[in-house]
């Protein structure tokens, strides 16, 4: 194993992302040390109890103290703060990132409370599952997923090399780095992540709530495509919140878009318009098969490998 990218890596908040983070870098030699700050002392015991770091606390300052890499992997609307927390820590020189989904809102937040002599690269691998927790990572996955950075417009050396040593330790871990700028960042994510998200929760309450049709039944009766809803649903809501909070403007773009779109094929079915709805289906298909082709398939954890297991 070669030398590590980043000698010490801080690791704010330690859910499914921070954890697979922590083990994909350790996994490839992408790190030395490991710091973890969680606000959970639930979190924070089963840290220790897996040893997926060498020092955790609740403290974001004291975790971050001497970082060379800083990871917030914290709800959207909590960065501002967790960043506030660990300015006074930061070393001159420290590569400062996140794994929001949404850039904008982040990027500016993060770049306000940066000290100087910080650099401050917004980032966002496009890989998950509907899990949470410390014991929800797992070190493949981000392999073969985009990882999206959207630095600053600034063309500085030391910025261009931050940027660069950045790249390198995603790379490291899988993932196909691409740069983006933040506005275009958060509407391509309001199209294939935010608006499914929205309504894979919006058909999962509409189905709690139907008269006449019982809860008991929606559960014993899903369906291959509602069970798809229900896993995707099923994903954090504090995050999502965040999400749909911080890029609105984006989501409620797309929304007024899809909107159309489900009223176009509403009059397709009113008028037994079937090649309209054929039209559509084989579309749909198409890009189906492409995103398999792509290898865009989310992996499904080891459990044989790792120790994720409670």
């Amino acid at each position: 194993m070669g030398q590590a990218i980043y000698p010490k890596m801080a690791v704010v908040g330690c859910g499914l992302i921070g954890s697979s983070v922590i083990r994909a870098a350790r996994q490839a030699g992408a790190v030395g040390e490991v710091a973890v700050a969680d606000a959970k002392p639930e979190h924070r015991a089963r840290i220790a109890d897996l040893g997926l770091a060498d020092t955790v606390t609740g403290d974001i300052a004291e975790a971050v103290r001497d970082a060379d890499l800083v990871v917030f992997a914290v709800p959207v609307l909590a960065m501002g703060e967790a960043m506030k927390a660990a300015a006074p820590a930061l070393k001159p020189g420290v590569t400062v990132t996140d794994v929001g989904s949404v850039k904008g809102s982040v990027a500016e937040a993060l770049q306000e409370a940066a000290p100087e002599g910080v650099f401050v690269i917004p980032g966002h691998p496009i890989a998950g599952t509907e899990q949470s927790g410390p014991d929800a990572g797992f070190p493949e996955l981000f392999q073969n997923r985009w990882l999206i950075l959207t630095p600053q417009e600034r063309d500085d050396a030391p910025y261009r090399e931050a940027v660069a040593r950045l790249t390198a330790f995603w790379t490291a871990l899988g993932s196909n780095v691409e740069q983006m700028d933040v506005r275009h960042h958060d509407l391509v994510l309001a199209v294939t992540s935010h608006l499914p998200h929205l309504i894979a929760y919006n058909i999962v309450g509409t189905a709690a709530d139907l008269e006449g049709v019982t809860q008991a039944e929606v559960m014993k009766y899903s369906a291959g495509g509602f069970r798809d809803f229900t896993r995707i649903a099923a994903s954090d809501p504090t995050m999502w919140r965040d999400v749909f909070l911080t890029n609105r403007e984006a989501v409620l773009e797309i929304l007024g878009r899809f909107t159309e779109d489900l009223q176009a094929l509403s009059r397709a079915i009113r008028w037994g318009e079937g090649d309209k709805l054929f039209e559509l289906f084989s579309r749909t298909r198409e890009i189906r098969r492409g995103v398999i082709a792509a290898g865009q398939e989310t992996p499904e954890p080891n459990f044989g490998r790792d120790h994720r297991q409670p």
